[in-house]
């Protein structure tokens, strides 16, 4: 090869050298304001999914900002994301929104709460080429007689997601979605915990048992508490060893809990109701642990669900869409129907003898419901909005 044609050759190497792709930049809004009197500093204690979620869109090389409406103004740079606190007046809060988009120049716009859509539809009349995705947060369908207004609201996004798709049912059956709405499976939020020593954490906390179970969530009926005592009584003549760990909030159905344990001696002395417990000491608790049960009817989420999942514990809970979602089917621990007790003791029989180990379940939340599992979705979330608006441009 003569110089001409090295120099040529090199040349065209060159002009073809992929140019660097700027990171997609993400505004996350909360429209729900702050509490009157709480400092910025304490929001991300007292609101931890504000920088969950933000911190989870970030790890996958996403740019994030935040807006979160607030009494006062307030910029605070954390973790890398831009956080800025955003005081409205009241008839002019939506140009005062605009304004500061404008400023920030987001590629895509990410709406918490799909309760606030008539405020995104706001938004959009003033940004009409920002593409909008709407996350759902345990959001309910409007009214029958408010439909009509809400799917106007609903069709200035151009996708919605939920933990699992199955979860957007009510909205789609009652056509408030348009047709060209892209819908996501993406997880609501992550965790922080991590497995831990078992012997350290069953000495720190006492928890004990061949199994221990543990339980965290209200006593109410939408858990169903009852029925999962109904299971572990009749789990217990299989497993003698079996020890059930409630830790609970709301509590409308303690009583019937405490009478339903007294009266079954399958169950007395084997539940133990320790009540509300610091969310430090719930990651200790899932250290202890050997299964995880919930009863749950339905869940936007489960966070109770990811905290176990991110500890290692293997899962025995019901066959809901969202706990599908996060179990992956059932890949780990198993599920079990609402409602029936008999399946839940073959579940939890099943599980004391075949569990995964804590690093088969924790290898399963890194692969699918880590920070950075989540980030990787929203980006490819993302991706597809803006190729959607790259196209409808064409």
């Amino acid at each position: 090869m003569d110089r001409r044609q090295d120099f040529a050759a090199r040349t065209v190497s060159v002009a073809r050298a992929p140019r660097p792709v700027p990171a997609v930049h993400v505004a996350q809004i909360n429209f729900l304001p702050l509490p009157a009197g709480l400092a910025s500093a304490d929001v991300f204690e007292q609101w931890p999914s504000l920088a969950d979620i933000a911190e989870a869109v970030a790890s996958a090389g996403t740019r994030v900002s935040v807006i979160q409406l607030a009494t006062r103004p307030e910029r605070v740079l954390r973790n890398g994301i831009d956080y800025r606190f955003v005081a409205v007046p009241g008839a002019e809060w939506t140009r005062r929104l605009a304004e500061v988009l404008g400023e920030i120049g987001p590629d895509v716009l990410h709406v918490h709460s799909l309760g606030f859509a008539a405020d995104a539809f706001a938004l959009a009349r003033h940004l009409p080429l920002l593409p909008i995705v709407i996350q759902d947060h345990a959001d309910r369908p409007p009214r029958r007689w408010r439909r009509p207004w809400w799917r106007r609201w609903y069709g200035a996004a151009a996708g919605v997601a939920f933990t699992a798709v199955e979860l957007a049912q009510p909205f789609t059956r009652a056509g408030l979605f348009a047709p060209r709405t892209r819908l996501f499976a993406i997880p609501e939020s992550s965790s922080r915990f991590m497995p831990g020593d078992r012997a350290r954490a069953r000495a720190e906390t006492g928890l004990h048992g061949d199994p221990g179970v543990l339980w965290v969530g209200h006593l109410n009926s939408g858990k169903d508490p009852l029925v999962v005592l109904d299971g572990v009584a009749q789990a217990a003549l299989r497993l003698p060893g079996l020890q059930l760990w409630c830790a609970f909030g709301n509590a409308p159905l303690l009583d019937a809990v405490q009478q339903r344990v007294a009266r079954d001696p399958r169950l007395a002395g084997r539940v133990h109701l320790l009540g509300k417990v610091a969310h430090a000491q719930v990651e200790t608790l899932l250290q202890a642990a050997d299964l995880f049960v919930a009863g749950s009817h339905a869940e936007s989420c489960g966070y109770a669900l990811l905290e176990a999942l991110a500890c290692g514990v293997a899962p025995v809970v019901t066959e809901i869409p969202a706990f599908r979602a996060l179990t992956g089917d059932g890949r780990v621990g198993r599920l079990w129907p609402c409602g029936d007790a008999a399946a839940l003791a073959e579940a939890l029989v099943d599980v004391a003898a075949n569990r995964p180990s804590p690093a088969q379940v924790r290898a399963h939340f890194d692969a699918t419901l880590s920070f950075a599992a989540l980030g990787r979705r929203w980006a490819d979330a993302y991706a597809q909005l803006l190729d959607d608006r790259r196209r409808r441009a064409g």
